[in-house]
């Protein structure tokens, strides 16, 4: 399955908060330049979620420059839904989304339900805990879907 890389991949969410970005980022850690990697969600008024930048942080994936976008802005400011070889839902409402804006296009939608661990946990390790489930979740599934990083991590920090 890794080995025919597609040329772009967008992933999306419900606010592009939290799970897209987590997938943006390791996605862009794992293949580099290889691979057009963008994220999204339904909406846009929140900022990235300060445990996904934690959780991915423990793993060398930076996400705190990632800005929050939503669909509208995205094609707004000129990356076009039809630019996409693959699209990547990672909630119900993101799926619906994505099926609405592609069917006039010929593009591939998948949807890997992934928990949402925003609700999960009152203290901060049980928090920390769920995002890194759901962190572990999009792990598992780029590498599955994808094949194994095609860049050495010392490669992604400069």
């Amino acid at each position: 399955m890794g080995s025919d890389l597609p040329q772009s991949v967008l992933f999306c969410c419900d606010h592009n908060a939290v799970r897209s970005p987590m997938a943006e980022g390791m996605m862009k850690a794992f293949y580099g330049h290889e691979i057009y990697v963008q994220s999204a969600g339904v909406h846009s008024e929140l900022e990235i979620d300060g445990f996904s930048i934690t959780v991915c942080a423990e793993m060398g994936v930076q996400l705190s420059a990632h800005r929050v976008r939503s669909f509208d802005q995205m094609e707004q400011w000129g990356d076009d839904l039809s630019s996409f070889d693959l699209v990547i839902a990672l909630s119900p409402a993101s799926q619906r989304r994505a099926l609405e804006l592609t069917r006039v296009f010929h593009l591939e939608v998948e949807y890997w339900p992934i928990l949402d661990p925003t609700g999960l946990g009152t203290r901060r390790e049980e928090k920390l805990a769920a995002y890194r489930q759901t962190r572990d979740q999009i792990r598992d599934q780029i590498l599955a879907r994808f094949g194994p990083p095609r860049i050495e991590r010392g490669e992604t920090d400069s």
